[in-house]
């Protein structure tokens, strides 16, 4: 078998960290881990495989005999740095939104659009942790009835804004268990025993930037370029696992059945849909697993032609790390 040189660009982020156990979970061929950071971190050492791996300050010669670059840093990071990546002829699976809508670069969810992978040119993006989450949860469906709209409501876990975000949560629960005041920082507005409906800045008549990535990596991903997605994202109090509510109007009506049936064999997919023992997809069931977990499947009541559903999955591993070494996986067989 055949051993590949992996640098992580952005190693010692919660996205970064989990690379490496995924790696090493899934047994990729690596034959060299070169992890990379800021000048900060560099001399430090991480352990993969059992050994003490050192960290290496991110630079333009440190993708030099480098196959394989997972991305796991923000999107000036990932810029910086892509021209040198692929002048070293390595290939970038790019976990920012740097690229995700670059024409010439593909963005791939593997159970969805896995050829696309073959049209790359140095660098694959890797899609928005919610929308990994929901393509791979009605790609399925699409595959029998064309999706003409989705709405979809997100419910993201505070993971997704890394490790600041986890201890956030966590440091806010103890001061309120502990009667005193809060510390806020990553987000706006305290997260413990609340809800706060922004994520991203405003982009598009009150939408946020995160709420379009839903509509426009979905256009590329399930090749859809009509599809028309309104998202509303919301941040809340759960520390790992997107959960999405989607509503999907397709092309002809789809019976609850028939949706069961297909998803019950969609790759990536595991069917959770049995209200009547309490049996439905939830942030605690999906964290620390790599599987959509999908359930509460019911007729639309405002379409003859649309379906809802409610869906999970841990955007740490599916929604960031596990679909970036997915990609990797398409590369090297």
């Amino acid at each position: 078998m055949k051993l590949y040189t992996v640098a992580i660009l952005g190693a010692t982020g919660a996205v970064g960290q989990e690379m490496m156990n995924i790696l090493e979970e899934r047994n990729f061929p690596v034959g060299k881990l070169i992890p990379l950071a800021s000048a900060r971190s560099a001399g430090k050492t991480l352990k993969f495989k059992g050994e003490d791996v050192t960290i290496q300050e991110a630079c333009d010669t440190a993708f030099e005999g480098v196959d394989i670059v997972l991305g796991a840093a923000e999107n000036d990071i990932a810029e910086r740095f892509a021209p040198a990546i692929v002048k070293a002829g390595a290939v970038f699976v790019d976990n920012s939104s740097a690229f995700r809508l670059d024409p010439n670069v593909p963005l791939i969810v593997p159970e969805v659009n896995a050829e696309d992978a073959k049209n790359h040119k140095g660098i694959i993006s890797n899609p928005n942790c919610s929308t990994i989450i929901t393509v791979t949860a009605v790609n399925a469906l699409n595959s029998i009835a064309p999706i003409k709209s989705m709405v979809a409501s997100t419910y993201q876990a505070v993971s997704g804004a890394g490790v600041a975000g986890m201890a956030e949560l966590e440091n806010q629960m103890k001061a309120l268990q502990e009667g005193k005041p809060v510390d806020v920082k990553t987000f706006a507005y305290q997260i413990a025993y609340n809800l706060i409906p922004q994520i991203g800045g405003e982009q598009f008549e009150g939408y946020t930037s995160e709420e379009m990535k839903m509509q426009n990596e979905g256009r590329k991903i399930m090749h859809l370029p009509e599809l028309n997605v309104s998202c509303t994202c919301v941040r809340v109090p759960v520390m790992r696992s997107h959960s999405i509510s989607v509503q999907l109007k397709f092309d002809r009506p789809v019976s609850v059945d028939e949706a069961r049936e297909v998803l019950a064999k969609a790759p990536g997919v595991k069917l959770v849909d049995d209200l009547k023992n309490k049996q439905y997809p939830m942030p605690l069931d999906t964290s620390g697993q790599d599987i959509v977990f999908v359930g509460r499947i019911r007729p639309d009541l405002t379409d003859p032609n649309g379906l809802c559903l409610w869906c999970c999955g841990d955007q740490v591993r599916k929604g960031a790390a596990t679909n970036c070494i997915q990609i990797a996986e398409l590369l090297v067989q």
